[in-house]
């Protein structure tokens, strides 16, 4: 069961003890996904949830243990199943986008891209092949894609081993192709223009990880960075249900 993990037995029935739970953990994470779609802020959130505190007091602890990756890696295994795929990946696509990030979000977790012309953050992330979301990062927005896509590949590695290939686009062309085969074991291919192009037109695969950076953007928090923590920016992306479209 995919919300398996909430099911887990409550403080109030360890060794430690602690008090009993009031809501049901599918409620909590209902509201989650409430606040996530309609950018609603915490203290707005509707009196059929439970109250905001109790809900953004474990959304904070379950994006701290990685339990919404957890909850993300069963849905991806389900629908990659329904589809005839394996499982498990071995192939991805890496990419990036920039957003703007809002007056909350301190001035040491954002910076200025020159390049989209905006101050706020850059949301890396790897999908599959189908464009399922793998991992994602959330940085300033004036890091480079190549430095932040080293982080990024060595959390991929730890997070899903049997992977073998990504593809990337040429802002991650370099010393960064080398490094990923020599240290990860992983084959990181550059997808370039076809000879003679001229004009836009989109890259074989690329299309697959702007896609899904698209799918994040429909769910309305996503759309400019209101988040303190970048940990937290990366939980409610991970969370956003359109992301498991």
């Amino acid at each position: 069961m995919w919300l398996g993990w909430l099911e887990l037995a409550p403080a109030c029935q360890t060794p430690k003890g602690g008090r009993p739970e009031t809501h049901h953990r599918r409620d909590v994470f209902d509201a989650i996904r409430y606040i996530t779609d309609n950018a609603a802020k915490w203290r707005a959130l509707p009196a059929d949830f439970p109250p905001f505190k109790t809900v953004f007091g474990f959304f904070s602890r379950w994006a701290r243990a990685g339990g919404f990756n957890r909850i993300h890696d069963e849905l991806r295994r389900a629908i990659r199943l329904r589809a005839g795929r394996c499982p498990n990946p071995v192939a991805g696509v890496i990419g990036s986008r920039s957003v703007r990030a809002a007056a909350t979000v301190t001035g040491r977790s954002r910076s200025y891209d020159a390049g989209k012309k905006m101050s706020g953050r850059k949301r890396h992330v790897v999908v599959d092949t189908v464009g399922l979301l793998m991992t994602v990062m959330v940085t300033p927005a004036g890091q480079p894609d190549r430095d932040a896509a080293r982080e990024l590949l060595a959390r991929l590695r730890m997070l899903h081993p049997q992977l073998t290939l990504v593809w990337g686009d040429s802002a991650y062309a370099g010393t960064l192709v080398e490094w990923a085969r020599r240290f990860l074991r992983l084959t990181l291919k550059i997808l370039t223009k076809r000879p003679g192009q001229t004009g836009f037109k989109v890259l074989a695969r690329r299309w697959i990880v702007e896609r899904s950076l698209s799918w994040l953007m429909n769910a309305r928090r996503n759309v400019v960075d209101f988040e303190r923590k970048p940990s937290h920016s990366e939980a409610h992306l991970t969370a956003s249900p359109r992301s498991r479209s």
